[in-house]
Order: structure tokens, then C-alpha cells, then sequence
């Protein structure tokens, strides 16, 4: 994650941002949006830009709109990566916010929406977030699907462990997961019959693009929303 491309294009974050609110969800502070008495939970965990990112907002909004209780836990405590913090540059910052204190900052916020009676959870992680998702997904316990948008540090070996369906969506320009690295992804995956797979590489796109476009870029917008689609298909065909 040294490479500037997990860096690029930095949201502006709006704490006001979406049409949802904070509450505390486990012992993290949360942007939930949808309706509380869903029994389908989206777990969205973003990249390193954090929880008040609008456009992940506008992202959890939909995936609400869709009849799921989407939440969004500030897994950074209020301390998302600032690029131009010359005192915590990425190496420094991704010591005090690693990915396996993710996992288990996971574990409660997946407790305390089991203990208000969900049937069902899926996850969709981003760059950073997408580690953290897979590794819930090693654990049929935790959710029922998953869903890696442009995914950073995850390993051959870490998609040989998963134990429920996952769709992974790809940018044709990353540096990070590379096509070629996708499509050994892609060939683990058929052959582990027992887990339902989806791998997709979006043409033209860099490492970031579900959440990090800019609205004002049609094309940008279009390959985002055909992202969006993709992972919405998913969550409907397992979560429920």
C-alpha cells in the first residue's frame, strides 16, 4: 500500500453527509442508513478515507433504498489517513490502523446487530476494508457474503480460506490487485466448488473508482453505478 495509487483522488469528508445518521453499533461509532427493523444487514468498511466519505454514504443510502440496514463503523475512531499529514504519513498511519485490529473491531459491531435479532449479514470492503472482509468471510460464523471492491493486501492464499460466496470487482489500472493477480483469484475460486464466486475486471478504471469518482466525470459516475449493481445483485441473491 506504499503506492500513491491507494492515496489518489481523496474525498472530501462531510460528517453531515447522507440521508442516514451516527449511532454507536458495538463500541464503533456508525453511519447507518435504512430501516433499524430490517432483518438484512450490509456491512460496508471502507478504505482508508473512513466513514465520512460521502459518496460511501450515498453507496450505503442505496444499498438501503434496497430494503437492507446498511451500516458503515468508523473503524478508525475518528483518525482517517490525511494525505497531506506529513506527521503520519501511510506507513506510520497503517501501523496504528491495521487491518486485523479491523477484524476484531468487527466482531462486536456483528454481535450487536445478531443481538437485535438480524437473520442475515453480508459485507462489502473497500481497498483496505476489503482485507478486513475476507477475513470474516474465513468464518461462515460472521457473514453471509462478501463483496471486495478494489481490494488491497489480500492473498492468494486468504481467497483459498474463504467459507462464503464472494464477488470481487477489479479496476483494470491498480497497482495494488492487479488484473493478473485477480485472475489467479478467479481460478482459486473455481475450484472450490463449494463457494459461489463472481470475478469482474471494470475496463478503464484505477484502483478506488466505486467510491473515489468524481460526480461531476459520466463516465466515472457510469462505471461506479455498474459496480453498485454488481455488488446490490449479489447481497439480494445471498443475503436474505
Amino acid at each position: 500500500m506504499s503506492g500513491p495509487q491507494c492515496c489518489a483522488n481523496p474525498p472530501t469528508l462531510n460528517p453531515s453527509s447522507g440521508a442516514g445518521h451516527v449511532e454507536k453499533v458495538g463500541r464503533l461509532d456508525s453511519y447507518v442508513s435504512g430501516s433499524p427493523d430490517s432483518k438484512l444487514v450490509i456491512l460496508l468498511v471502507s478504505d482508508i478515507y473512513g466513514y465520512e466519505a460521502p459518496n460511501l454514504r450515498k453507496l450505503a443510502d442505496k444499498i438501503a433504498a434496497a430494503g437492507f440496514y446498511a451500516v458503515v463503523p468508523d473503524f478508525f475512531y475518528g483518525d482517517p489517513f490525511v494525505p497531506d499529514n506529513a506527521e503520519k504519513p501511510l506507513q506510520v498511519w497503517i501501523k496504528d490502523h491495521g487491518m486485523d485490529k479491523g477484524y476484531e473491531d468487527a466482531k462486536p459491531v456483528i454481535e450487536a446487530l445478531n443481538s437485535k435479532g438480524v437473520s442475515a449479514i453480508g459485507a462489502v470492503g473497500f481497498c483496505w476494508g476489503a482485507k478486513v472482509v475476507v477475513e470474516l468471510g474465513k468464518a461462515s460464523a460472521f457473514i453471509k457474503a462478501a463483496v471486495l471492491c478494489h481490494p488491497s493486501f489480500v492473498t492468494v492464499d486468504d481467497i483459498k480460506e474463504l467459507k462464503v460466496p464472494i464477488s470481487i470487482l477489479g479496476a483494470e489500472i491498480d497497482q495494488l490487485s492487479p488484473p493478473a493477480l485477480l485472475k489467479q483469484f478467479e481460478e482459486v475460486l473455481a475450484s472450490k466448488s463449494e463457494v459461489d464466486s463472481f470475478v469482474k475486471v471494470f475496463p478503464k478504471v484505477a484502483h478506488g473508482w466505486t467510491v473515489r469518482y468524481n460526480v461531476e466525470d459520466e463516465a466515472a459516475v457510469k462505471s461506479a453505478e455498474e459496480a453498485h449493481g454488481n455488488l446490490l445483485e449479489w447481497f439480494v441473491k445471498y443475503v436474505k
